[in-house]
């Protein structure tokens, strides 16, 4: 699933037209129905779950298509449901997406003029959706269109109340909680349907016996949309313009999009709690579930690129808010590109030009993967034993050397490469002035044999690497890079936006990275999980260590 995907939350639907896709079943013309009906002598208090599919990304610029509602009692009980689609008055978009054509809309009516029946629809309840923020924005611009004033509305997101319901969850896509509740989400890509799903899904984060108690929050949501004044007649502004600071909109327009491989493979495991833990606002973790989507190809078009400076203003984020939460973001991924132990060449080049898309000093990816290599050699380094009294093998092998094979018995050569990189010694391709060993029985004589002649560089035989392997010892401390500082004080000094973390607020943070915090619980008999927020008595813990020993 891609960033429109995600947008266009899951598409077809039902259009008061007469051309239509065969496969779309009929649906009836907008209309109230008799369920609906007392809504303006108002109904019982509950919620309107809501579903826009929409012809881009930006709520300034593009249209709703289609909508759906549903409305439910203040437990989740589905009472009546809705669906329409609209002219958008210009293309459709991308119909591979959301499956809506030109002649599905053709006659269809426009917005303005169904607009008191959604008005209708939508009076006495509480708004709900999956980031029903950018359901809203669009709802918000498409009723300023046509010159009315759609009230402030009490909401109820359910991506992010599934962070009280699914705390377990690494992504918070419809999809993805949907699956995580036993809900079946069928046609995928249609307003109805994926409003059914919503409204189920919120149905269970309501349900007192379903794992987390609801908020009160959330319980008190539908009486305060019964109080809810409603306009009767057109009145208010035009849409709004852009929210953010022309310097910040100029620094996402400007981004590159240079082509990347997939970073399909880190973005299946990450968590957006990770991001929080590396300094990303709270207030973020929404807009950071979409850039995680639209970076999935590892391309930023120009569309998305654009649509990323409305999604930022709809969630409030300003310039240092967008960095701030940019660059907890890549902090997170470079620390689970190194949970298997490396990060290999097209790992590293994923990160790096990731960075680059997102404005994001290259420099702080660098630190980043150094630390936490640091941390790593120092988890593998503890524990292990003295040379003997009577070795002969001159210069002992340390975790982090880099070594190199040439020739060797491949079965023979397989064996020590795997137990090398088990242990912390790294195996590398080509042999340079940093190569500590190349490993060879001198059966073949090729370019790493005269690279190692030219740069001086040790050579061993398998039987002697492996002694060599066997009496490992611990890495040589080296001195690490400062994280980059903040490019401006507010960086430093506002937690809202850039919280204390992982070494984006202040150099004196700059060797405290999760990773080295965990390799040092771990060493000193402490319990911590491979992932999520760490107890922040145990980050004080190990400053404090640190500060005795004068490391820190």
């Amino acid at each position: 699933m891609g960033f429109f995907d995600r947008f266009r939350k899951h598409k077809p639907g039902p259009v008061p037209v007469t051309s239509r896709p065969s496969s779309l079943p009929p649906v009836p013309s907008p209309r109230r129905s008799p369920a609906l009906a007392p809504a303006a002598t108002g109904p019982l208090p509950g919620f309107a779950v809501i579903d826009v599919e929409t012809t881009g990304l930006s709520a300034n610029s593009h249209r709703i298509l289609e909508m759906a509602i549903v409305r439910t009692d203040s437990g989740g009980r589905v009472l009546d449901e809705w669906v329409c689609r609209f002219d958008p008055e210009g293309p459709v978009g991308a119909t591979h997406i959301h499956g809506i054509r030109d002649a599905d809309v053709m006659g269809a009516p426009r917005f303005a003029h169904v607009l008191p029946e959604i008005s209708t629809r939508l009076a006495g309840a509480a708004i709900a959706g999956h980031n029903v923020t950018f359901d809203l924005a669009f709802l918000r611009t498409e009723y300023a269109r046509a010159g009315w004033a759609l009230p402030h509305l009490p909401a109820a997101c359910t991506l992010e109340h599934s962070w009280d319901h699914l705390p377990q969850l690494n992504r918070r896509r419809l999809a993805d909680c949907c699956d995580a509740v036993g809900i079946s989400l069928h046609r995928a890509h249609s307003a109805l349907h994926d409003a059914r799903a919503t409204a189920r899904l919120l149905a269970s984060y309501l349900d007192p016996t379903f794992g987390h108690p609801p908020r009160r929050e959330l319980l008190d949501l539908p009486h305060q949309g019964w109080a809810v004044a409603w306009p009767t007649a057109p009145g208010g502004v035009r849409p709004p313009a852009v929210g953010l600071p022309i310097q910040a909109q100029r620094k996402i327009a400007t981004w590159a999009a240079p082509p990347a491989p997939p970073l399909v493979t880190l973005l299946e495991d990450f968590r957006l709690a990770d991001a929080l833990d590396e300094g990303a606002p709270e207030g973020s973790l929404a807009y950071l579930e979409l850039l995680a989507e639209v970076l999935e190809d590892g391309v930023l078009t120009d569309d998305e690129r654009a649509a990323l400076v409305d999604i930022a203003s709809i969630y409030d984020l300003d310039g240092d808010a967008v960095h701030a939460a940019h660059s907890g973001f890549l902090l997170a991924l470079a620390h689970l590109a190194l949970d298997d132990g490396k990060v290999s060449r097209a790992e590293k080049a994923e990160l790096t030009t990731t960075a680059e898309m997102l404005d994001v000093p290259t420099k702080l990816v660098t630190a980043t993967l150094d630390a936490a290599e640091a941390a790593r050699h120092e988890r593998l380094s503890a524990g292990l034993r003295p040379l003997p009294a009577d070795w002969a093998l001159d210069e002992p092998l340390r975790v982090g050397d880099k070594v190199a094979f040439t020739g060797c018995e491949w079965t023979v050569r397989e064996r020590l490469e795997q137990r090398a990189e088990e242990l912390g010694v790294r195996v590398m391709n080509t042999v340079s002035s940093r190569t500590a060993l190349l490993v060879t029985d001198d059966s073949f004589s090729g370019g790493k044999a005269d690279e190692a002649a030219g740069h001086g560089t040790r050579c061993v035989h398998p039987d002697e690497f492996a002694v060599l392997l066997k009496h490992l010892q611990p890495a040589v401390k080296k001195a690490l890079a400062s994280f980059p500082r903040p490019r401006t004080a507010r960086d430093a000094t506002v937690k809202s936006i850039a919280p204390a973390a992982a070494g984006i607020v202040s150099a004196a943070h700059a060797t405290v990275c999760p990773a080295a915090v965990r390799a040092w619980a771990r060493a000193n008999g402490h319990e911590v999980g491979e992932r999520g927020r760490l107890p922040a008595e145990l980050s004080e813990a190990y400053q404090r260590a640190h500060e005795a020993t004068g490391q820190a």
